[in-house]
């Protein structure tokens, strides 16, 4: 049985963040910031290990393409219906997004998403390490014609 007085505690702080996009809020809410790939992006926790938000992509619209130089992204589909289209050196594909969805994102993968619903496509999202600035995302090639 381990010691728990061998147990060490991390010391990263802890973290609480109240997103501005309450749960019913749509693409309307002013956003924290908008990401490369043109979707409203609402800050969640961060620490240093990882980063949290939640994405909206508005009914009908297709982000631009991007990448990602040195993160991995972990996505859960909260709300609404559409595809991603993911692709590297090793493979391609389009998964459908729907609530329950889970994919990531690996570092290096060209990735475009789109709404093919009525409502606000809502994704949450794990970004790993985190979101380090600007010039994290940069522009690629994609699979469909962006909206935004």
């Amino acid at each position: 049985m381990p010691d728990p007085a061998a147990h060490t505690t991390d010391t990263a702080p802890l973290v609480t963040r109240t997103s501005r996009a309450q749960p019913g809020a749509t693409a309307d809410a002013p956003p924290d910031a908008i990401a490369p790939d043109g979707s409203h992006v609402f800050l969640l926790a961060a620490d240093p290990g990882a980063s949290t938000a939640h994405f909206i992509l508005p009914a009908g619209q297709v982000s631009r393409c991007v990448a990602h130089h040195t993160v991995a992204e972990y996505w859960y589909v909260v709300q609404g219906i559409g595809q991603i289209w993911r692709a590297n050196d090793n493979t391609e594909q389009v998964t459908d997004l729907t609530p329950g969805t889970s994919l990531n994102i690996p570092t290096g993968t060209r990735f475009q998403f789109r709404n093919d619903g009525r409502d606000d496509l809502i994704i949450f999202g794990v970004t790993v390490p985190p979101w380090p600035g600007d010039t994290e995302a940069y522009s690629a090639p994609g699979k469909w014609t962006p909206t935004l």
